[in-house]
């Protein structure tokens, strides 16, 4: 059954898309982004995984089990190479206002379709959603058709991996670096993230 509904998301993207945009205003002549959202839990504790050394070595990693967490909440748009992100204390409706806002205030020359998952802070009626922003969620159990957790991997993976944090602030610090590298990278965010089904233009 949820092998039928991601083959249905990526076979009727197109027409998902077209239902999205089917509400705006007739004088709304701005250009369709599509873009995918998500949000990542960053924290204290801390993963270990196999790092390369140089023949002979045996490499020592720290590990920390403070239950202390902080999210990055990001949109990629990967046919202009561009992403909105913010790191924000909690996981929530409130976080989401603030970001969906700030997602239409930098992409505020563009009509965007914006992927998400089910969360209830994505689909609550507390959801404040912007005039220029229309949400498609994708099927429960999917992250793999979410463009942004290749994201989430490349920032785990070039600087949180094997790493110990003095404190919250640290692990903020981290991430806002590693989003800021991604950021500066256009094509390679182009090809990190561009996704088949999102190859549209409407």
């Amino acid at each position: 059954m949820e092998t039928k509904r991601h083959e249905r998301l990526l076979k009727n993207f197109r027409g998902l898309v077209q239902t999205a945009v089917a509400d705006r205003s007739a004088e709304d002549q701005r250009p369709i982004v599509i873009m995918a959202a998500d949000e990542g839990r960053f924290g204290r504790l801390g993963q270990v995984r196999r790092a390369w050394c140089a023949p002979g070595i045996r490499p020592e990693s720290g590990q920390q089990l403070v239950r202390e967490y902080l999210y990055g909440y990001v949109a990629v748009a990967p046919a202009l190479g561009k992403m909105s992100a913010l790191v924000l204390p909690f996981s929530n409706t409130q976080m989401m206002n603030l970001f969906l806002a700030q997602v239409a205030d930098e992409f505020s020359d563009y009509f965007v379709v914006m992927q998400v998952d089910g969360a209830s802070y994505h689909t609550g009626k507390k959801l404040v959603i912007p005039d220029n922003i229309r949400l498609i969620v994708q099927p429960p159990r999917s992250p793999q058709l979410n463009a942004v957790e290749h994201i989430w991997e490349e920032v785990k993976e070039k600087h949180f991996y094997n790493q110990v944090f003095d404190s919250l602030d640290e692990v903020s610090d981290t991430l806002c670096k590693g989003l800021k590298e991604l950021m500066d990278l256009p094509d390679r965010l182009t090809s990190m993230t561009n996704f088949p089904h999102m190859r549209i233009t409407i």
